[in-house]
């Protein structure tokens, strides 16, 4: 089972995926966290380059580095899903369709360079307008976090994707304890049919 947690930054992916972690972990399950981008990699300093605005490459360009680093990953993720391992990843695929779709390029094109990677099982989509993100970090924002008009369209693209099914779509902006029970009750559910 892969997760994938969305949402702008700020609306509590790496909080929310940590919690689901320990409480799948606590029912006896192991789990496999990741998080992209993964600066550690060769690609993935680029990327950091490039939101510090110390490179300047197009929008397609720095969504073919977003899959590139996702692919790095590729094998590990082959690996732990055939082990029966859950995958729980704080940004996936649907973060380069927002993001390029957000920036005028095809969503089409940009699923299909990912079609190589595994889908995820459920994508959870913790929801908050952009106003909210700022209030929730004021300084040190890349400059895409900076870019108010983008993140509404990047918002715009997730609920999009968000109706075309095995999503979850719920309100990053309520309670941090009530998301929990939201994305433990869409997960576990999901997990129980298995």
């Amino acid at each position: 089972m892969l997760i994938a947690f969305e949402g702008l930054d700020q609306s509590g992916k790496e909080t929310q995926a940590r919690t689901l972690r320990a409480r799948l972990e606590e029912a006896g399950r192991r789990v496999r966290p990741v998080s992209f981008p993964d600066y550690h990699t060769p690609i993935g300093q680029e990327i950091r380059r490039a939101l510090d605005g110390e490179r300047e490459f197009a929008p397609d360009v720095m969504q073919l580095l977003y899959v590139a680093n996702r692919l790095e990953w590729r094998p590990k993720l082959d690996a732990w899903l055939l082990d029966h391992d859950i995958v729980i990843c704080d940004r996936y695929r649907a973060s380069s369709i927002a993001y390029g779709e957000a920036q005028g390029l095809d969503p089409q094109w940009l699923e299909d360079i990912q079609r190589t990677l595994p889908l995820p099982t459920i994508t959870v989509l913790l929801d908050i307008a952009p106003d909210t993100a700022v209030k929730r970090k004021t300084t040190g924002r890349d400059k895409y976090e900076r870019d108010l008009g983008l993140l509404e369209r990047v918002r715009a693209s997730y609920r999009r994707q968000a109706a075309a099914g095995n999503w979850a779509l719920i309100n990053g902006e309520a309670p941090k304890d009530d998301v929990t029970q939201a994305v433990e009750a869409a997960v576990l559910s999901l997990l129980a049919q298995r």
